[in-house]
C-alpha cells in the first residue's frame, strides 16, 4: 500500500512539472518574431485587403525585420550611433520590401497607419 502511495504522488509531481514547463514554452513562443510577424501580417491583410501573395510578403519583411531587431538593435543604447544607423538600415529594408508587394494605394494606406 506505502508503495502505490509514493508511486501515485510522484506521478502527480510530475504530471504537474511537466505542465508548468509546457505552459511557460507557450509565454516563450509569443515573442518569437515569426509570431510578431504573423500579427503584423494579419492586422495589414484587414486593414488593406492583401491577397496571399502580399500577405506572405509582408509576413517575410516583417520576420526579416523582426529578427535583424532581436539581433541588432533591441536592448542596446539607441543613442549609440551603430545602433541607429542599423536600425535605420532596417527600417529602410522593411519600407522597401512593403512597397514592392503593395499597390501604390495600399503603399500610402500602409504609410498612414505607420504614423500611429
Amino acid at each position: 500500500m506505502k508503495n502505490l502511495l509514493k508511486v501515485v504522488a510522484v506521478a502527480f509531481v510530475m504530471l504537474f512539472g511537466i505542465s508548468t514547463m509546457n505552459a511557460q514554452g507557450l509565454t516563450q513562443d509569443q515573442d518569437r518574431p515569426e509570431v510578431v510577424a504573423k500579427k503584423m501580417a494579419d492586422h495589414y491583410s484587414k486593414q488593406l485587403g492583401l491577397n496571399g501573395d502580399q500577405q506572405r510578403a509582408l509576413f517575410r519583411a516583417y520576420t526579416a525585420k523582426e529578427a535583424a531587431y532581436r539581433k541588432h538593435v533591441t536592448g542596446k543604447d539607441l543613442t549609440d550611433p551603430t545602433v541607429t544607423a542599423n536600425k535605420k538600415k532596417y527600417d529602410k529594408a522593411l519600407y522597401a520590401s512593403v512597397k514592392k508587394a503593395l499597390t501604390d494605394e495600399q503603399y500610402k494606406k500602409w504609410l498612414e497607419l505607420q504614423k500611429f
